[in-house]
């Protein structure tokens, strides 16, 4: 049996482990790593650095934000994916399917457990963050993109995550550099941009949910990552949703309202985060392990984590090249101009 996951995902610095990365990554509270492009050199370096983790600790859940477009952190030597907004102009249903499979396939050959994927945001490119990273601008419309690209990614082995709830795509502000405010009553919200994320549960289809850092003035007062009552009344109680939810990045400008790192990892947890990202700052992950100390992850919240580990039907890129579907898949995205 591995070890139990901690509840904090962190980022390392390069593109190997460096003595501090190794001393950060063995804290019993760190249950998962982040990759961003500056991890990325190729492919066979990206695998001796996740043969690196893994020798460290092999349970830790390896994650990225692999979703096509202008958000794709391996790129060269991995298959360059359009943007959801592009594809879903272009594909049937099947091809959708086929490059959810493709991103997933790809990811798990070389030892990543899962991408931050599918965006179930819905935007015609009004907000300055989501734009042309969501499938498409009516909410009503985009559960039936979503659904094969999450099918596809499940054939590959790999759980969804849906992003962000209730959804990014109706303010304008990025939450990275501010905290949005939506004005909108939580009927409103229900009715419009959380219907891909109501479907989606409805049908068991979503692994994972994460947590939008905006603040919905007139529903609750804190950002939806951070309160109880959306995470707790309304998306586990109301929606019925029972699988991982993850906060999105707490070194976000959206989360700096709750306070220091400290205050933000324990409130998120506290909300019903069952693990907290802090990356691109490491002072601040260090300030949120140092603030869990003598934190018991829930029982519960460690079985759902371990079900976002990969499940590969494919499980090293030299079967990949041999696979007629891949082939197929990358043969179409060929024609792409991106």
């Amino acid at each position: 049996m591995s070890a139990p996951l901690g509840p904090i995902m962190v980022d390392i610095e390069g593109l190997e482990l460096s003595s501090e990365d190794c001393e950060l990554l063995q804290h019993p509270l760190v249950g998962g790593v982040i990759f961003f492009a500056r991890n990325y050199h190729n492919r066979a370096q990206l695998q001796e650095l996740i043969a690196a983790i893994r020798a460290l600790r092999p349970e830790l859940l390896l994650a990225v934000d692999q979703e096509g477009g202008r958000v794709q952190r391996f790129r060269d030597e991995f298959t360059r994916l359009p943007s959801l907004q592009s594809l879903s102009a272009r594909a049937s249903q099947k091809q959708l399917r086929d490059v959810g499979w493709l991103l997933a396939a790809e990811l798990l050959a070389v030892g990543v457990d899962f991408s931050f994927a599918p965006v179930l945001d819905a935007d015609d490119a009004y907000s300055r963050v989501i734009g042309d990273r969501s499938f498409c601008a009516d909410p009503k419309r985009l559960t039936a993109f979503v659904r094969p690209f999450i099918q596809g990614m499940r054939e590959a082995g790999m759980a969804a995550t849906g992003k962000h709830f209730p959804g990014h795509g109706h303010v304008l502000e990025d939450s990275h550099m501010e905290l949005p405010e939506d004005g909108r009553t939580l009927d409103q919200v229900m009715e419009s941009d959380a219907l891909p994320f109501i479907d989606c549960i409805g049908t068991s289809e979503l692994d994972a949910v994460m947590p939008a850092h905006i603040h919905f003035v007139n529903v609750d007062d804190r950002p939806v990552g951070f309160s109880r009552y959306w995470l707790q009344d309304i998306l586990r109680g109301r929606l019925g949703f029972d699988g991982v939810i993850i906060s999105d990045d707490l070194s976000m400008k959206g989360a700096a309202i709750i306070g220091g790192y400290g205050e933000r990892i324990r409130a998120a947890l506290e909300a019903g985060c069952d693990m907290g990202v802090v990356c691109n700052n490491r002072e601040g992950a260090r300030e949120a392990l140092a603030a869990l100390q003598g934190f018991v992850p829930q029982p519960e919240s460690r079985v759902r984590l371990s079900a976002m580990r990969g499940r590969p039907s494919i499980t090293a890129w030299a079967e990949l090249e041999t696979n007629a579907r891949w082939h197929r898949t990358r043969d179409w995205l060929s024609t792409w101009h991106h």
